[in-house]
Order: C-alpha cells, then sequence, then structure tokens
C-alpha cells in the first residue's frame, strides 16, 4: 500500500510539473482555520505585514484598492454545498460557499482575453510557497523567463505564485493547467491580467488555502 501510494504522489507531482502556472515545492500539510460567519463583514483591516513560513510578505495599501475587492462575508444564495468556490472571471470575484446562504468574497485577477478558462474542476492538490514553471509557451512569449522553464523559480516574495497556490483537475482526474494562486503584484485585482490562472492578494489566498481541503469534496465553478 505505502509503494502504491508513493507511485501516485510521483505521478501527481509529474503532471504538475507540466503545468501553465507552476509546480509544486515541498508538501505541508496546513491546519483548515474556524470558519468566521460574521454577518456582511468586511476584513479591510486583514491586509497588514505578516510572516508566513519565514518570509515577511508587505502591507497591502488596501485603501487604493476598490472596497467590492476586499474580502468580505456577504449573503449569497447558492444550490452548491459549503465548502464549493464558485469563480466569477467577469466580476473578479472569487466565492466560497459558507452555510447559512453566506459566502467569503475575495477580489480576484483573471485571464486576458485568450487565455481565460471556465468549467467544472476541483483542488487536487494545494502548496504552500510553490515552485513556479512557466510553460514553454510562455517563454516563448517572454523570453526572459525561458531559463525558469527547466529549473522553475524557487519561493519567494517575487514568486508570481505568491504565498499559496491549489491546483485545479478537471472530473476526469486530468490537470487543467490552471490554477488559484496568490500574487504579488495586488494592483492587479480586479482587472484581467494573468496568463489564465485567478490571482489573489497573498493576504486573501492565504485565508482561503485555509478553508480549502484538497480533493474532489472542494468543487471549483469557474464561470465567464
Amino acid at each position: 500500500m505505502q509503494t502504491r501510494t508513493r507511485m501516485i504522489a510521483s505521478g501527481l507531482l509529474a503532471m504538475l510539473a507540466l503545468s501553465g502556472c507552476s509546480t509544486t515545492s515541498d508538501t505541508r500539510q496546513v491546519a483548515v482555520a474556524p470558519v468566521r460567519v460574521e454577518t456582511n463583514a468586511i476584513f479591510s483591516d486583514s491586509y497588514g505585514a505578516v510572516t508566513d513560513a519565514g518570509y515577511a510578505l508587505p502591507a497591502i495599501p488596501i485603501s487604493r484598492l476598490d472596497k467590492k475587492f476586499h474580502r468580505q462575508i456577504i449573503d449569497f444564495d447558492s444550490k452548491e454545498r459549503p465548502g464549493t468556490i464558485i469563480v466569477n472571471t467577469r466580476e473578479r470575484f472569487l466565492y466560497y460557499i459558507l452555510p447559512g446562504s453566506k459566502a467569503v468574497r475575495y477580489g480576484i485577477g483573471v485571464g486576458k482575453e485568450g487565455f481565460a478558462w471556465a468549467g467544472e474542476a476541483y483542488i487536487a492538490w494545494k502548496q504552500e510557497w510553490p515552485t513556479w514553471h512557466p510553460p514553454k509557451e510562455m517563454a516563448v512569449r517572454k523570453p526572459d523567463i525561458a531559463r525558469y522553464v527547466e529549473n522553475g523559480m524557487g519561493p519567494g516574495l517575487s514568486n508570481p505564485l505568491g504565498a499559496r497556490a491549489m491546483y485545479l483537475f478537471n472530473e476526469k482526474g486530468q490537470d487543467t493547467l490552471f490554477r488559484v494562486h496568490g500574487t504579488p503584484e495586488w494592483a492587479s485585482i480586479g482587472t484581467a491580467a494573468s496568463s489564465g490562472c485567478i490571482r489573489m492578494i497573498n493576504q486573501d489566498v492565504i485565508d482561503l488555502y485555509s478553508r480549502v481541503l484538497p480533493g474532489r469534496q472542494t468543487k471549483v465553478i469557474v464561470i465567464q
């Protein structure tokens, strides 16, 4: 059984190495934070400087970002069960469904026209401070990142994946090559600026990551 488990894990890592946004570094289990269900609470004070796994994340000048993109708990009627993630790329919001017709709403950045993706998936894997491996197609468009295709860019404050990454697989168990991840470019939230992946402020992606359990129980719906 242990041998089979190692083989499955190795196969998953091999698939992630081909991903459009990233591959992984080491894997660490993170305790799921208790869900807060305040009524229509806005967490504009949650973007201060924080040290995470030895990395000093800077404070976000959140007052310079439209308040609708600040993390907040809202009324949200949905037929989806709690724990489901709904991404509305047109509105630039990610919703994490809570019990009682509530949701945590986060502002996001989405893919540029021609790179956007929509559909249903699940979070097969999640990673703290991931290594970034851009796809070869991206390196053709941006030759300055070609050196990272094979060796990757290690974790750090300038890594495009930020503090966390969550890897989306489709219902057939195939890697979609798209991710929900952090970004050091907080000003891109609310815009279509990425190469297809779903960007979040690092402080927000850390919060979402703490709520999400990897596996098919975490359904992700991406709509345009």
